[in-house]
């Protein structure tokens, strides 16, 4: 008895060594190139960085970014960016601890717009809204000034985007109050800050100034929301209508279904993350003019399942103008390419806005052709085709996660594809294969044979 046991757990320690230590690595890895990919090197001290005039009539909001030994959540910075600016009636700025070029989540970085402290001296004032986007706490002291930022200011209207709730109850500010957060994080909130009541079924929760959101397009909602208590309903149905939102009903009733965690979420986006080694390499072609909203549905849909890795390219190493004023700067230039299998012209205006960049691009040789990720689906929602072009991509099943993922409950999302994610898997059956031949090796080798001897 005492040998068959002693067989059972070779075998499962070996399972655990290789198929555990593999899939760990992997994701964490993978985790790590999308929510850490922090930007290693240097940029230059532009001096020509543009910041939108300032409007000592409109009111301000102040999307947050966070210290630079961690990234800010792309969509979570982006889309509530875009969303304000859409009204023509605020300053939006992007505000930082410094003015250090700062990572967006999946391998994208910005010019802030000012400091906390410019900021405070320019308005002499708080901010009159404060978006918090998700900003994982990597270093305990660089991330002090944005909590103190938050702390100073916790009376104005604060809005959080998904994971941006981490930061507010950090902060202590969501202390014997109602919250919400994305549906993945909500049970690690749970125990993390229990004094806070989170509410799962709520795609946003507006408690006095607070304002918290669920998952992704759970910030469309809180901001919309926002949007029509400040200005005005007609307002914030004119947004949604020109970002082609098609979930406008929860803005005005937030309650759902929430989604939880189950055997599928480990099966599709933990095992893609921990087991697809072989990362689909794509380009998205930065250019002055080009929509926020349509930048981060490349980096959300693709970057954050697993499957794809998202780089950024310009002609020049210089700051890429948005639609509303938001400096960006790619990774690569045109002259220093890694190596792709994609590329991306984003936004439904792509083909125009980028034609230059476009031209010399397809001067350039052994290059992927441009894809125009949007030009067929100007009358859509902006992260409709990339959800359909996922599965395409890669399977059926990832990209329904993708969309559970991002809390998107439209049916106007026609996925085809694969039904299964058979690199996935295949690797994983590789693993299980590897650990069996090696156990099974060292049970000959040391434990039978001494059942010989004896």
């Amino acid at each position: 008895m005492k040998r068959i046991l002693l067989r059972v757990a070779v075998y499962l320690l070996t399972f655990v060594l290789v198929v555990g230590g593999a899939g760990l690595l992997g994701y964490s890895n993978t985790h790590g190139d999308f929510y850490g990919s922090v930007y290693k090197g240097t940029f230059p001290e532009w001096q020509d960085v543009a910041v939108p005039e300032h409007d000592a009539k409109k009111p301000t909001v102040a999307v947050l970014m966070s210290d630079a030994s961690t990234t800010t959540e792309v969509f979570d910075f982006l889309i509530p960016y875009d969303l304000f600016a859409m009204t023509k009636a605020y300053n939006v700025y992007a505000v930082a601890p410094d003015k250090k070029v700062k990572s967006l989540s999946g391998g994208l970085e910005v010019v802030p717009h000012y400091t906390f402290a410019e900021l405070d001296a320019l308005l002499a004032k708080s901010p009159d809204i404060i978006v918090v986007p998700y900003m994982p706490v990597v270093d305990e002291e660089l991330y002090r000034p944005v909590r103190e930022y938050i702390q100073k200011h916790k009376d104005t209207t604060l809005v959080s985007i998904c994971g941006g709730a981490t930061s507010l109850a950090d902060a202590g500010l969501l202390d014997g109050k109602d919250a919400t957060s994305h549906w993945q994080a909500i049970g690690t909130l749970r125990m993390g800050y229990p004094n806070v009541n989170w509410k799962p079924d709520q795609r946003y929760v507006a408690a006095g100034n607070l304002v918290t959101s669920g998952g992704q397009t759970g910030g469309f909602d809180a901001v919309l929301y926002t949007i029509k208590e400040k200005l005005g309903e007609p307002m914030a149905k004119k947004v949604a209508e020109e970002a082609k939102y098609p979930m406008y009903q929860y803005v005005q009733n937030p309650t759902v279904d929430p989604y939880a965690i189950d055997a599928r979420f480990f099966g599709i986006y933990v095992f893609n993350n921990a087991f697809q080694w072989n990362k689909v390499q794509t380009g998205v072609l930065l250019y002055d003019g080009m929509e926020e909203m349509a930048l981060s549905s490349v980096f959300d849909t693709y970057a954050d399942t697993g499957t794809t890795q998202v780089r950024t390219i310009s002609e020049a190493n210089r700051p890429i103008v948005t639609k509303h004023g938001l400096n960006i700067v790619a990774r690569y230039q045109t002259s220093d390419l890694p190596a792709l299998e994609r590329v991306f012209v984003t936004g439904p205006d792509g083909m125009q806005l980028a034609a230059k960049e476009v031209k010399n691009w397809n001067g350039l040789q052994d290059v992927p052709k441009i894809e125009y990720l949007h030009r067929n689906s100007a009358d859509s929602f902006v992260f409709e085709e990339p959800l359909e072009d996922l599965a395409r991509q890669e399977d059926v099943s990832t990209a329904e996660h993708a969309v559970k993922r991002f809390e998107y409950r439209a049916d106007g999302v026609q996925l085809e594809g694969r039904a299964f994610a058979y690199e996935t898997y295949g690797n994983l059956l590789i693993l299980i294969v590897a650990a069996l031949l090696l156990a099974y090796g060292i049970d000959r080798r040391f434990l039978r044979k001494s059942d010989v001897v004896r």
